[in-house]
């Protein structure tokens, strides 16, 4: 009887294990992603599809996997007192390009509605301040989304060298 129990408790501590690290940068990019397509209080479908398609391709995930990853940022984003939790995370992990990925990211993201919210501009501002993005290259990001015809991915961007600083 006593072994019957100890096996339940142990299986309820791996059930409680969360699938990611709280250092995970990917929890942390998404974490920001989940936030940016509700900080104007309404995520509709164009944000939500652009969200998992975002995150599906620059993490290189499944269906699942992606399901799994936007589950944890969602409860990451609801625990968090403020971006630090995740900026630090990325400032940590990420050098200069990945940072500038993410700013870019989350503009594709802000773009999904077809507008830019003030709510949603002031949030990329935050966060690229906290990643240690100038305004110049924030802007630059911004223009560079906002003329893409179906706003490019993140993916494409940041593997391409020479789009920096276009």
């Amino acid at each position: 009887m006593f072994g019957a129990i100890q096996k339940v408790i142990r299986n309820l501590k791996a059930d409680a294990e969360p699938a990611y690290d709280a250092a995970d940068p990917r929890v942390a990019t998404a974490a920001l992603a989940v936030h940016a397509i509700a900080v104007d209080g309404i995520v509709d479908e164009p944000e939500k599809k652009k969200l998992r398609s975002i995150l599906k391709e620059h993490f290189d995930l499944g269906e699942e996997e992606t399901s799994e990853l936007i589950a944890e940022a969602r409860r990451r984003d609801l625990e968090a007192i403020d971006l630090y939790a995740f900026t630090s995370v990325l400032k940590r992990s990420l050098d200069e390009d990945g940072r500038l990925g993410v700013i870019e990211m989350l503009w594709e993201l802000v773009y999904a509605d077809g507008e830019v919210h003030e709510f949603e501009d002031n949030f990329v501002w935050r966060v690229a301040e906290l990643l240690g993005i100038s305004s110049r290259e924030r802007i630059t990001l911004r223009k560079r989304v906002e003329r893409a015809p179906d706003h490019m991915t993140h993916e494409h961007h940041a593997t391409d060298p020479s789009s920096k600083g276009d």
